[in-house]
């Protein structure tokens, strides 16, 4: 059943092994449902090359993307999963700007999936894997308030390491959450430990895989008005 999807590009991130990239299918009156191509490896993520261009370029985030698909792979929480057919090149059809991110935003009433747990350095950033099987949905744009990066050192004895998380509200609930998006995390390591206000952004946020017993929110992009076209 091969078919493709286009997709604003809303999310490039690091993944072990890979990328995890997301987006919204690109239709003619504006933004569709969350498409979230993944591979037919046990973790799913796309290689470097899984995702390339004919002439060798990569998506970026607020690119207009074509993906060959195979069929839908939904798993547990991560509904929003198409196996992609990787032997074929994936095809850029656009660039677009702050006012298509604006279009594409979500509208969050409640609490992000579920906010009774946090790990050691987060806030309301972890989902017990119980709880996780039963939600439909792992994506999110959403505009934050009182938006932070921070850079520190986390971690235990040998495995210590600087680390960059997103912390932010949204509505009554704070959150902190480890960011994958790799442009930023190159960003903000080369700055010193410290806390930097942002003063406008809009988030990807992504609940990943199960990881001993918890699926992690994530910042998964970091979007400001001064990217894309």
């Amino acid at each position: 059943m091969n078919y493709q999807k286009t997709i604003l590009c809303l999310a490039n991130s690091r993944k072990p092994g890979g990328r995890c990239v997301a987006g919204k299918e690109a239709l003619k009156d504006g933004y569709g449902e969350w498409i979230r191509p993944v591979s037919a490896r046990p973790s799913e993520e796309i290689s470097q090359i899984e995702m390339r261009f004919k002439d060798g370029q990569r998506p970026q985030v607020l690119d207009i993307i074509t993906v060959p698909m195979v069929k839908p792979k939904p798993h547990m929480h991560q509904s929003e999963n198409h196996l992609i057919d990787h032997e074929r090149h994936w095809v850029k059809v656009d660039a677009v700007g702050w006012a298509d991110v604006e279009r594409a935003l979500d509208t969050v009433s409640g609490p992000l999936w579920y906010n009774r747990s946090s790990s050691h350095n987060g806030l309301n950033d972890e989902v017990p894997e119980a709880t996780a099987k039963n939600l439909s949905s792992s994506l999110y744009l959403v505009w934050p308030n009182k938006l932070q990066i921070s850079v520190g050192i986390e971690g235990f004895q040998g495995r210590r390491k600087r680390k960059v998380r997103a912390s932010f509200s949204l509505g009554e609930f704070p959150y902190k959450f480890t960011v994958t998006d790799p442009v930023v995390e190159k960003t903000y390591l080369a700055y010193e430990d410290g806390i930097y206000p942002v003063d406008d952004a809009i988030l990807c946020v992504s609940l990943g895989e199960v990881y001993r017993g918890y699926a992690y929110k994530l910042v998964a992009a970091l979007i400001t008005p001064d990217m894309g076209n």
